[in-house]
């Protein structure tokens, strides 16, 4: 990704990547990095923006940790107001719901894992892109000399990178690790129906039943065998946003009642 693409008021766009490369028991795959949210209020104290993106997270599936901290180095004109920390815990989510309900119920800790994301950068989603274009605008950019938010919105097909997936299974092949654990649809569709003989392509193609859903399948990738553990994404198993009750339910209930 070019060094050009900035966050509103300037924070660069990063590369977030596992960065203890040690051996690990478990492999895991989301979608794309998340990033630092802050809240925009006015001179007037008035609230812009309850949670704009700012900066890249500081650590792949960020757990929120010093958020405040890293808000407040970015600096903004004053007449333009100043940024806060969102007055709901909105940083670090997936992280935390990593461990609190992927982790812990497996036993493991994020010493034992190796994390991946199918994009290593943060991408704007619908809502962020509607908030700058509403208030991060032309005229402001030009009246304070600001960089332009150039953060991409996210593209689905950007996933149909062959020289991604080949990234991202040399990241696996060095993990040595022998569970693979995959984050909803996308991992599956854009990653492993590459790399194995699979016919489903989807996570409800691996079981949408209490006594289907969470359970490992041992697969060969490239010629190794993993167990496989095809899992709700993150922010299905804690409403984050828009979300399935379906998954959140199918989720909790595979916590309660593992079987393996």
């Amino acid at each position: 990704m070019s060094p050009s693409h900035l966050f509103p008021f300037g924070q660069p766009l990063k590369k977030v990547i596992q960065i203890n490369r040690t051996p690990k028991k478990a492999f895991v795959i989301g979608v794309y990095a998340s990033a630092v949210h802050a809240r925009w209020i006015d001179s007037n104290g008035i609230q812009k923006v309850a949670a704009l993106a700012v900066a890249s997270e500081p650590e792949i599936f960020w757990r929120g940790e010093n958020a405040d901290n890293i808000i407040s180095t970015i600096e903004i004109p004053k007449e333009l107001g100043k940024l806060v920390g969102p007055s709901r815990n909105l940083n670090g989510p997936s992280g935390r719901t990593l461990d609190e309900k992927i982790l812990t119920p497996l036993g493991i800790t994020r010493e034992d894992v190796w994390l991946c994301d199918l994009l290593p950068e943060s991408r704007v989603n619908p809502n962020q892109q509607k908030a700058i274009i509403k208030h991060y605008t032309p005229d402001i950019i030009k009246q304070f000399n600001l960089s332009p938010a150039t953060v991409p919105v996210f593209d689905i097909k950007e996933l149909d990178s062959e020289l991604r997936r080949k990234e991202i299974l040399n990241e696996l092949e060095e993990s040595q690790a022998d569970t693979l654990i995959l984050l909803g649809d996308l991992p599956i569709y854009w990653f492993l129906r590459f790399y194995s003989n699979i016919s489903n392509y989807k996570l409800s193609g691996f079981g949408t039943t209490n006594d289907s859903y969470g359970r490992f399948h041992e697969l060969k990738i490239s010629g190794k065998i993993y167990q496989v553990l095809p899992l709700c994404h993150p922010r299905q198993m804690n409403k984050l946003g828009i979300s399935s009750a379906k998954w959140e339910l199918l989720h909790e209930y595979w916590i309660s009642n593992k079987k393996y």
